[in-house]
């Protein structure tokens, strides 16, 4: 079968669905006669969750490839820099328990073996804290770069924290009026294609049936396309992750210039944790937990009680609390025929270290580059493109769990089960075993584009209290005159930049103040 590939149909808004719809568009040139058709069916009834969202550093370049300015971005989407994340609670639940995982490598990572050295030296100090600068400046509220600096450039690596049904609003009216994206809202009642071979077209209620080449499904847990049609199966991971549930609220500040957090605080409770997440005009906040070890209640209660710290009771009553409900898993394979899915219909595991944004990101660039000419190659396609994706999704698994595998909280059987051995995946078994012995590198995760590379697997690990043993021989790699350069070199860079960095606040005032400006002067 050599018929060409020139139309694609997104089944699906949402963030997903629209991010993926300008990164295929943009790179295929919907917007010209002889780029692909690309064109969005989205059910008028369907609401995105937009509880808040994080990114991984990737969105920057995302942005940039398809046209939407960093300023637009930031003041259409109430969108704030993110660089990293701080777990409080989760090694001990005593008063000092915090550690980061934040955006930026150690100082001269891979040059020597900084981990060994900070254990063997410098454990008065958290390991985020002597190895990277970035710990420092989420500490003190500092944006990652001046204002001058110009769009999508840093001092310190950084994502965002954002509306997302804002942030699928830009995405919709950016592809529809600049990249060429046709957009249809209506419902899809059908799908018409034999199971055992191809999607011909959807049946919608008000445009009849709409043809494609590829069929993409966005339409979130339901996967109208690849599970209810071609019947994929659903793989739960619940007895890996336990987490299936989240209440979340929306939190206004207590006055207009309080500090906007650069960085996601996640708080361990008795069954879960708690996110907090600084926009510029209000926090998302909300709980996330496994309903079989607390009741939906006692969650609510618990968020209650986190935010009695900042807000009076009068106010918490003004609140408005979401319950969503999810099943942690994901498709037993993503590309099936003509149909691949992305976002919440290929699946979805808990908010922790915000990879579901990042999963569409990756998904929709792969297809992108990969989308194939013709139907002869559709299945070497598909078949690639299932190979990467279950290897990334069974990485962001073993790396969830890793942060409640290394807790030794005991206050409940939550914590305790999730150090359960018939819990934890054999693969990372077989990497604590041998990080006892060797610090995380490279050769451990071998990909090109790593979900999370080993210096993300080095900060949970020492962030937690994790030992590795001392060699009984000496290495090369064990220079211990470059590690503490390394960490001389880290307190350096932190004294320059908490002297010359604005506070996330004051840039993000700058950027939406200089935004108004303009308009005035035009």
């Amino acid at each position: 079968m050599n018929k060409v590939v020139k139309s694609v149909v997104i089944v699906g808004g949402g963030t997903a669905g629209w991010l993926t719809a300008g990164i295929i568009a943009a790179e295929h040139q919907a917007n010209s006669a002889q780029g692909i058709e690309l064109t969005l069916i989205e059910s008028p009834d369907i609401k995105p969750i937009g509880v808040g969202e994080g990114t991984w550093p990737t969105m920057r370049n995302t942005l940039q490839t398809i046209g939407i300015s960093e300023k637009e971005f930031i003041r259409c989407c109430d969108a704030s820099f993110k660089q990293g994340s701080q777990f409080i609670g989760w090694v001990n639940g005593q008063n000092n328990d915090n550690y980061y995982h934040p955006f930026i490598a150690p100082q001269g990572f891979g040059q020597t073996n900084v981990a060994g050295y900070w254990q063997k030296n410098d454990q008065h100090t958290p390991f985020a804290h002597a190895v990277s600068f970035q710990p420092h400046l989420c500490d003190h509220g500092c944006a990652p770069k001046q204002k001058q600096t110009p769009e999508f450039a840093a001092v310190a690596n950084y994502g965002y924290h954002l509306n997302a049904a804002k942030f699928a609003t830009l995405l919709q009216q950016h592809c529809i009026d600049n990249l060429g994206v046709k957009h249809i809202v209506d419902h899809v009642e059908q799908v018409n294609g034999a199971i055992e071979g191809n999607i011909e077209s959807v049946s919608t209620r008000c445009h009849s049936d709409i043809p494609a080449d590829l069929f993409i499904d966005c339409s979130g847990s339901n996967a109208i396309l690849l599970s209810k049609h071609y019947q994929i199966p659903f793989l739960n991971k619940k007895d890996i992750l336990f987490n299936d549930s989240a209440i979340a609220v929306q939190v206004p500040y207590n006055t207009v210039d309080a500090p906007i957090a650069s960085h996601t605080l996640s708080t361990a409770q008795q069954a879960g944790w708690i996110w907090d997440i600084g926009l510029p005009t209000r926090r998302g906040v909300g709980y996330t937990y496994a309903s079989d070890y607390l009741s939906d209640e006692a969650a609510e209660q618990a968020l209650r009680d986190y935010l009695a710290k900042e807000l009076s009771a009068a106010k918490i009553a003004e609140l408005t609390f979401k319950k969503i409900a999810f099943t942690p898993g994901h498709r037993e394979k993503f590309w099936h025929k003509n149909c691949v899915a992305v976002g919440m219909a290929a699946g979805f595991l808990e908010p922790l270290e915000a990879s579901a944004l990042a999963l569409v990101e990756l998904s929709a660039k792969m297809i992108a580059k990969e989308l194939p000419a013709n139907h002869s190659i559709m299945a070497i396609t598909a078949e690639r493109f299932n190979q990467r994706f279950h290897y990334r999704w069974q990485r962001i698994i073993e790396f969830l769990k890793l942060h409640y595998v290394l807790s030794q909280r005991s206050d409940s059987k939550y914590w305790l089960d999730n150090r359960l051995a018939k819990t934890i995946p054999a693969r990372l078994q077989q990497l604590l075993s041998l990080w006892q012995h060797q610090e995380p590198t490279y050769n451990d995760f071998t990909e090109i584009e790593e979900i999370f590379p080993a210096a993300s697997y080095q900060y949970i690990l020492y962030g937690m209290g994790f030992n590795t043993q001392t060699r009984a021989t000496t290495r090369r790699y064990d220079n211990s005159q470059i590690s503490k350069k390394n960490i001389e070199e880290n307190q350096q860079l932190c004294r320059k930049y908490l002297a010359g960095l604005p506070s996330n606040r004051e840039l993000i005032d700058y950027i939406l103040q200089n935004k108004v400006q303009n308009k005035v002067n035009n």
